[in-house]
């Protein structure tokens, strides 16, 4: 991979982002125009190929259309082309799915289109370049707070570490059933690439990149980033099937069983419905979720997408999620939970995050690692493992981000590929047996044992810009959990009420 190449494309790129937020373009809409346009830039060089040229656009909707137009009528044709190509299937109907030009001055977008994408041989340049470069505008969209795409995005370095855990092979079939933008399943793919590559067959190299590894995001605009950072990584192809499916995962059972399914849920505990009536009348109602293959019926949005998780995976299948720590503790359908994974699933592992890691402030999360396995009445759950990563550890986007060699330590402990046996405790890593965490109230897992040195020494005190931000972070937690219940009781007691606004998207 020629890292210089692919600095040179994403400053080219994210240059021109800040001439456009002058217009009202926010980061993340400008990604999504790029990825409209180099879909289009790219299908062109597939269609003037000397060998095996592909015809995936109609030549009415082609990037050669827009090369020709100017002014107006480029904004025009520009338009023709996105309703247009959002009518197809597949990857195509992903990618172009209620599909709008931001861009409305057409001497901009003449610009975006010859100076900054024509110019590029995106066919020509390397997967690793062009892939790497588009994940890299997406990095800096999750920056832009207020349009909240920090949420799709999980950090690399979290990222990283739990594909390093899980050990992804080119057997796998890999799925994660909310991808956001697919950093997961990226980073699945390219640990695989870089550990088997040399030795993949044929048939393992087109299963990787046909139907191995598949995502579920619920938001339409986000599954087309995914869609597309799949494709400019070498997974799918323009004119096949999407391996990206829009739609709420939570909705059915799976209909099909996976062996690794890596995620982090959205944020937010509850789950509601906002609809519409053909009046104009608007309501909202807190959703409660109630599958037959799920074990307690709860409108929390993360402990469904536990029992969802665990009804994908196949007999010997395995698992690493993030979830806040309300998963933790909670009572009712939370105890129900915790007491089921334990006993019919392998709960071995479970990393506790430090603050300040996602762009989503106030987030206390954990990575939660499980195996599933064959009924028995012995409980599958012998010892979890607990890592404390939280205690005494402070990162800021900004100043202190976290990367990947602080996560090291852990990964050592994790031992990935290596039988459990032989791990080994530490000051920050202890073992609790299934009778231990049975006998905990509620089955609590928010387990801690390390003293906060900031409690008992003034000297260690952290600098008043980090512990301005963690007050702000955990004030931000607490909000977020009043607004659920507040909406929750809201939908409960008021009736339907007019309104002019349209359905919620996606």
């Amino acid at each position: 991979m020629s890292t210089v190449d692919s600095r040179r494309l994403v400053q080219k790129l994210w240059n021109y982002c800040d001439v456009l937020r002058d217009d009202g373009v926010s980061t993340i809409d400008y990604v999504e125009q790029l990825t409209f346009l180099l879909f289009l830039k790219m299908a062109d060089e597939r269609a003037k190929r000397p060998m095996r040229p592909e015809q995936i656009v109609p030549p009415e909707l082609s990037w050669q259309t827009l090369l020709d137009a100017e002014g107006d009528a480029l904004e025009v044709q520009y338009r023709h082309i996105l309703t247009g190509l959002a009518k197809e299937g597949g990857t195509l109907g992903v990618i172009f799915r209620k599909a709008q030009n931001k861009i409305q001055d057409p001497a901009k977008l003449k610009r975006l289109i010859v100076d900054l994408i024509d110019k590029e041989n995106w066919s020509g340049t390397g997967v690793d370049v062009k892939g790497d470069a588009y994940e890299e505008l997406l990095a800096r969209g999750a920056e832009d707070t207020k349009s909240g795409a920090g949420q799709y995005f999980t950090p690399r370095a979290l990222t990283a570490a739990m594909v390093d855990c899980m050990m992804p092979t080119p057997d796998d079939t890999i799925t994660d059933p909310a991808c956001g933008t697919g950093g997961f399943l990226l980073a699945a793919f390219e640990y695989i690439q870089r550990h088997h590559g040399a030795s993949l067959t044929p048939d393992q190299r087109r299963r990787l990149a046909s139907g191995a590894i598949t995502g579920t995001e619920l938001v339409e605009g986000t599954a087309r980033l995914a869609a597309m950072n799949m494709l400019l990584h070498g997974i799918g192809t323009p004119g096949g099937d999407s391996l990206i499916t829009i739609g709420d995962a939570l909705g059915k059972p799976p209909a099909r069983r996976h062996t690794l399914v890596l995620a982090n849920p959205p944020f937010g505990r509850s789950s509601t419905i906002r609809s519409v009536t053909e009046t104009g009348k608007a309501s909202r109602e807190e959703r409660e979720i109630e599958r037959t293959d799920f074990w307690a019926a709860t409108a929390n949005k993360q402990l469904n997408f536990v029992q969802h998780i665990a009804s994908l995976l196949e007999i010997d299948g395995r698992a690493a999620v993030v979830l806040p720590d309300n998963v933790l503790f909670e009572g009712g359908a939370g105890e129900i939970i915790r007491r089921r994974l334990l006993k019919q699933y392998d709960l071995h592992t479970l990393l506790r995050l430090p603050t300040g890691i996602f762009y989503a402030g106030g987030v206390k999360a954990n990575v939660l690692f499980f195996e599933r396995k064959r009924a028995r009445e012995q409980p599958w759950t012998q010892k979890l493992w607990v890592y404390d990563f939280r205690t005494n550890q402070h990162f800021t986007l900004k100043q202190n981000p976290l990367r990947r060699e602080h996560l090291q330590d852990f990964v050592d402990c994790y031992l990935p590929g290596k039988d459990r046996s032989e791990r080994v405790e530490s000051e920050r890593f202890k073992a609790f047996t299934y009778d231990e965490l049975i006998d905990r109230d509620k089955v609590n897992l928010d387990i801690t044992w390390l003293r906060d040195a900031s409690l008992e020494d003034a000297d260690a005190l952290l600098p008043p810009e980090v512990i301005a931000q963690e007050i702000v972070e955990d004030l931000q937690a607490a909000l977020r959990e009043f607004a659920a219940i507040a909406e929750a009781l809201s939908s409960r007691a008021e009736p339907a009420q007019t309104s002019t606004e349209p359905p919620a998207a996606g």
